[in-house]
Order: structure tokens, then C-alpha cells, then sequence
């Protein structure tokens, strides 16, 4: 069916000029005028950024492969500049902060690089990243178990969020999200925290006679007690998979989201979440239906810096 187009005022795409010594705020109305193809929805969102006062629930959501890329100290920042109070992730989040900030060198690789030779050299792969075998697992092994040596003296159950902040308080490198997240005691939720390297040092930790437990039910009273009200909302979710559909499933509990922009690579046509639009969320009651919403295709590393400058600009508590 074709979309009713009937009464609709059309404005002409615009003819723009660069100029040199341009500024962001230049550089984004410049966007507007381009249009087509993303850049109108680029612009919309930054739009959308610059017409709502910071709401009362700002939550952000990204996959972990972003933190492994320059990306990583960015969010620490978001978090650490109050402009969001809520992050939910997954568990690479977790492996690749601890990672770095245990001194783990993350190198600049390329895409096209033979990785039956990174194996035998000792590199793990991630896109166009390389990271040292022994600069991940193991970096990661020592870091929960001195976590969980610590974490079984205070006491045995453990919501992740405050094990996290925990964790947090234990790194001194100031780009790290997990330290940012403690300063500020801003929840970190990871619905799949056994995932990864963290989770698994964890049961190892477990078996070693280390008593933490992670009881996960408690994070989710405090996601209850976060979402189960009335609040104004914004959510910037990056990404898709678990850490999305948490975000959004959790906040049909407060009858959707006020304003959301998502920022993907996943086409929606075969039917999987990670594609989804907010339109479609609409009807499980995750957005609500006169929110404003707004979907930006293309790759993170560099539409996020755009919306995030944006962000800080408006909604820094830091600046």
C-alpha cells in the first residue's frame, strides 16, 4: 500500500556549499540541506536532541564490538558528563573495558588480513582490530578473580550492576566506562553476563571456592524500580541484539519510550529484532505511538561521534 502523501507541504532539497573554518553546528545544517539519503535522518535526530529538555530517563544501549574502536572512552564520557543514567550492554562491553583498562593494547588492523596467520602469530581478530591473545583472555582472568577475591569478602549475592561499580572502583584509567559507570553510579545492566570472558571467570572463580554469586533477579528489581513509573524518556540505542530488545522490553513497563534514535546496520525485512524499526515496537507497547523516533543507517564509529558532540553540548551537567 502507498503511503498518503495527500496535503503535504514538500520543501526543495537544498544546493549547499562547503565553506572552509565550518563549525558542527554549520556542518549539521549542512546535512539537513544534502537530505538525502541518511543525512536528513542524521540531521532529524540531532534535530530531536536539540528540541526536548534532557528527560528524566536518559538510557543508552550499545553492542560491545563498538568498545574495542576509539568509541569506548566516548561513551565513558557520556556517562561520566551525566548525560545518560542508564546503559544497558552486553558482555563484551565488559571484557574489552577491563581489557584496556588492564593495559591491553588494541591495534589498528585491516579488514583483509589473513587470520590463519593472526592465529598462529597470537592475534584475536575484531574487524579491522587486533588484539594480542595475551592482552584479552587472560588480562580478563586476573581482573575477576582479584574482583571476585574482593567482592566474596563483602558479601556472597551480588546484583551484576553493583558488582560492576565494584569492578569500577578497582581501575584508575580514566577512559574506562566501567570506572565512569562507579563515579557516577550509573547501572551498567548485562542481561547476558555469562557470554563472554567475564562471565566465564566468574563460574571459574566460583570453582576455585570464591564465594560471589551474581543473582541477576536483582538487577532486575532495580530495573523495576527504575521503570515501573511515570518519567519523561530518551533512548539512543545503538545497535541491536540483547542489550537492544532489554532496553526496550523493560521500558513497555512505563508504557514506551517518549524519543528514541537508533543507530543500525540490520535491515528489518527478515523479521529479527536487530532490524526492527520503533515502529514496530509500537505495538508491543516499547514506544509509545506519538513518540518522536528516528532510525539512522550506517556504521556507529561515525554517526555516533556526530550525535554524541550534540549530546554533550546540550545535556552535559560538565560543561
Amino acid at each position: 500500500m502507498e503511503k498518503d502523501i495527500s496535503g503535504q507541504d514538500f520543501q526543495e532539497v537544498g544546493n549547499p556549499r562547503l565553506r572552509r573554518n565550518m563549525g558542527f553546528k554549520d556542518l549539521i545544517e549542512m546535512y539537513g540541506e544534502i537530505y538525502g539519503f541518511m543525512s536528513g535522518h542524521l540531521y532529524d535526530s540531532i534535530s530531536l536532541i536539540r528540541s526536548i529538555d534532557p528527560p528524566q530517563l536518559r538510557v543508552i544501549s550499545f553492542t560491545a564490538n563498538l568498545v574495542s574502536t576509539g568509541l569506548r572512552s566516548i561513551f565513558a564520557q557520556l556517562i561520566r558528563e551525566g548525560v545518560f543514567n542508564v546503559v544497558f550492554t552486553t558482555c563484551g562491553t565488559l571484557d574489552h573495558d577491563i581489557a584496556r583498562s588492564s593495559g591491553g593494547k588494541y591495534l589498528k588492523g585491516s579488514f583483509m588480513a589473513d587470520d590463519a596467520e593472526l592465529y598462529e602469530k597470537g592475534y584475536h581478530r575484531l574487524g579491522n582490530i587486533f588484539i594480542p591473545l595475551t592482552d584479552y583472555g587472560p588480562k580478563v582472568e586476573e581482573f575477576v578473580m582479584k574482583l571476585a577475591e574482593e567482592a566474596s569478602r563483602d558479601k556472597q549475592d551480588w546484583p551484576l550492576y553493583e558488582l560492576l561499580w565494584k569492578a569500577g572502583s578497582m581501575i584508575s584509567d580514566e577512559d574506562s566506562i566501567l570506572r565512569a559507570a562507579w563515579e557516577k553510579r550509573v547501572p551498567i545492566f548485562v542481561p547476558g553476563w555469562p557470554d563472554g570472558a567475564f562471565g566465564t571467570s566468574i563460574f571459574m572463580a566460583r570453582q576455585k571456592g570464591l564465594k560471589v554469586n551474581v543473582n541477576y533477579f536483582l538487577d532486575m528489581q532495580e530495573l523495576a524500580s527504575i521503570f515501573f513509573r511515570e518519567q519523561s524518556s530518551f533512548a539512543l540505542i545503538i545497535g541491536g541484539g540483547i542489550s537492544k530488545h532489554h532496553t526496550i522490553w523493560w521500558s513497555q513497563f512505563m508504557d514506551g519510550l517518549d524519543n528514541v534514535i537508533y543507530i543500525t546496520t540490520a535491515v528489518e525485512y527478515d523479521g529479527s529484532l536487530s532490524g526492527a524499526h520503533p515502529r514496530e515496537a509500537i505495538t508491543w507497547g516499547k514506544v509509545k505511538a506519538r513518540a518522536n523516533k528516528i532510525v539512522v543507517y550506517g556504521d556507529a564509529t561515525v554517526i555516533l561521534p556526530l550525535i554524541a558532540y550534540e549530546l554533550l553540548d546540550n545535556w552535559s551537567w560538565n560543561r
